[in-house]
């Protein structure tokens, strides 16, 4: 399992998704995302908000402070006050220009000081994070300035003064001495900059930026080197619909010849539209195969020459609902048999947007080998002990709930406490003995993270999953077990097959022989712990008993394909589901050694205060028995 880093430093998974909520607040939009990326910006077209990594690596306050000030210029400014068609017009018209880099984030730094006056006017609290902002900026394009000077850098040296002077507290603050073009013309400049605050709309925005770039190109020979302000190039005038140019084809055939038809031939011909056909083929029969698309023959068939689909049909094949045992081949003796579950599983809603190409894959354990069944009972003779007090202590408080009688009642056996019909106007003088109830009604359910980074890990798990196994086998609990992992090698950006190897399922959980497919659980790919948890939060809904457990054991952070930076919070949005649905997530975090500060505090994030720490996983069984202790008196109380 992997650690997010970007930039070389962890992210902060809480700030994460404080600053997601805020920006999906500020948009009234609850589908917008964030990424971290080199520069800030708003990609209407893409959904999201990209984050810079401008304040990495600095103290927490100005950190947090420049995330926020990101999250309210594009979330609430540039959604409500830019218009995308004005700044599309302006894009097309800066790439006519000598130098288009300047003019583009010029246009981009004289919008954001619009419109962040705009955003502290509605919003006067934000203003703090603004002034923050500026002051670090301030201080980055000082120091720049006088490299690029240096350097003879002149377009950036030029961005560089703009913004100090466009920021500056006084109209007397005074920049480091500049080459005499710049010196001659700055004055007309500042009076163009100043204007900018005056501007009301985008398109008088991109007005003073034109005049300022026109003025700047008279001087300059080159376009800016560096990137400081990102302006995305989205077609926003395309955005409404695609245009009907667009739906026609472009490009020529590689055949530029045409097929004559027999309209004698006999064809499956039906009326019925069907979207993948298309009527450039190399035969006027079945085939609707993407080379025939390309490099196919032309023929006069104008749309009324369809073939109807067939279940062999690849194209049609994900219309054909889960995988089915094959008539030509028996499976029956398999070892391992596997139900993908693709129809079910690849919807969005279900199991969220982040895993809406990821499906499951159920394996079902294989027959124990001797060695299996030698090391289960090595582990389960090592576990015993816990195991035996566990099963005594149970066994006591459910003798001890039985016989305590009910009291207070206003009906049943009379008591000794008589007093109370003086002084009470509704007096309970009755009490009860309590039925003889011997069952636990709860359900646990371990998920097991089986990626490649618990290969270190792996054996002492085991360990601690039969003390689990045992000691709920021997109170009459129903569990499973589940190892779970996204197997990289078939995982592509459109199909995810996510693994759940049920080694112990909660129909044969208590029969005598469960137990040693514990040993089949191995370190295999990447993990996709929301989706896992989604998965078991769904079975776990289904069950009738009363306390519902889900325990999940990992080491790292979520890990798998498009899932790094967006999988921390889609875990944690998949355990607040859970806890909704009334299934309490345990986290087990499990390592060989001390556990980083960021690591604690990323787990804790996704888990709050529901994570275990374990920082030798030798130690596991000492962990987890207080822990299993607490849970099944838990239950017992409740029931």
């Amino acid at each position: 399992m992997r650690f997010i880093k970007f930039n070389d430093s962890q992210i902060d998974s809480f700030l994460f998704m404080e600053l997601s909520d805020l920006a999906k607040t500020l948009s009234q939009n609850a589908e917008l995302e964030l990424e971290y990326a080199p520069y800030s910006y708003l990609n209407p077209t893409e959904n999201k908000i990209y984050l810079t990594h401008f304040w990495d690596h600095r103290p927490e306050e100005d950190q947090r402070g420049g995330l926020k000030s990101d999250v309210y210029l594009h979330a609430y400014g540039h959604v409500f006050y830019s218009d995308r068609k004005e700044t599309d017009k302006w894009i097309k018209q800066a790439v006519k220009l000598s130098v288009p880099s300047f003019a583009k984030q010029l246009f981009a730094l004289l919008e954001a000081a619009r419109v962040e006056a705009k955003i502290v006017q509605d919003r006067p609290g934000t203003g703090k994070y603004f002034a923050r902002r500026t002051a670090l900026y301030r201080r980055y394009f000082q120091s720049q300035l006088t490299i690029h000077l240096e350097r003879n850098i002149a377009a950036d040296a030029l961005f560089n003064a703009l913004y100090l002077k466009l920021t500056a507290d006084s109209p007397l603050e005074v920049l480091p001495p500049l080459n005499e073009d710049f010196e001659r013309m700055l004055p007309y400049l500042q009076r163009e900059l100043e204007s900018a605050y005056e501007s009301r709309s985008t398109s008088e925005t991109a007005g003073i930026a034109l005049r300022i770039s026109e003025t700047a190109e008279e001087f300059l020979d080159k376009d800016m080197l560096n990137t400081y302000f990102f302006l995305p190039e989205h077609g926003y005038e395309e955005e409404d619909g695609a245009r009907f140019a667009d739906l026609k084809r472009v490009n020529k055939l590689d055949n530029d010849d045409e097929l004559d038809v027999d309209r004698k031939e006999e064809r499956d011909v039906h009326d019925q539209e069907m979207p993948t056909w298309h009527r450039e083929t190399s035969k006027a029969t079945d085939s609707f195969l993407q080379y025939d698309l390309e490099h196919g023959s032309k023929t006069d068939l104008m749309g009324n020459g369809l073939r109807e689909g067939e279940d062999g049909d690849q194209a049609m094949g994900t219309v054909q609902g889960s995988a089915r045992e094959s008539a030509k081949n028996n499976y029956k003796d398999s070892d391992v048999q596997e139900n993908r579950q693709d129809g079910s599983d690849r919807t969005g809603s279900l199991f969220g947007k982040e895993n809406r190409f990821a499906f499951a894959v159920d394996k079902d354990p294989a027959v124990a080998t001797p060695g299996e069944l030698t090391l289960y009972s090595e582990n389960k003779a090592a576990v015993s002990h816990y195991q035996k007090k566990l099963k005594q202590m149970i066994k006591k408080t459910l003798e001890h709930k039985k016989t305590s009688p009910r009291t207070n009642l206003h009906t049943g056996r009379l008591g000794r406490k008589l007093l109370r019909w003086l002084t009470d106007d509704n007096p309970r003088l009755f009490y009860k003995k309590q039925e003889p109830d011997m069952q636990i009604d709860a359900v646990f359910s371990l998920l097991v993270d089986c990626s490649a980074s618990m290969h270190d890990k792996m054996e002492d798990t085991k360990l601690g999953i039969t003390l689990f196994h045992e000691a709920l086998k021997s109170v009459g609990v129903v569990h499973q077990v589940t190892g779970f992992w996204e197997d990289t090698n078939e995982a592509s950006a459109a199909s995810q097959p996510n693994y759940f190897h049920r080694v112990i399922s909660f129909q044969g959980s208590l029969s005598k022989g469960a137990g040693p497919a514990i040993m089949q659980l191995n370190p295999e790919e990447d993990n996709r712990d929301g989706f896992a948890i989604r998965h078991m939060t769904r079975e776990l809904t289904a069950r009738y008993e009363k306390q519902k457990f889900l325990i999940v054991f990992s080491d790292g952070e979520p890990a798998a394909m498009d899932y790094e930076q967006k999988g921390i919070v889609d875990t944690h949005e998949a355990v607040i589901e859970a806890r909704k649905r009334g299934i309490e997530v345990i986290n087990i975090f499990l390592s060989n050694g001390d556990v980083a500060e960021a690591q604690v505090k990323t787990i804790q994030n996704i888990y709050g205060k529901y994570s275990i720490i374990v920082p030798n996983v030798s130690d596991l069984p000492d962990v987890l028995f207080p822990l299993l202790r607490k849970l099944l008196k838990k239950s017992i109380q409740s029931g």
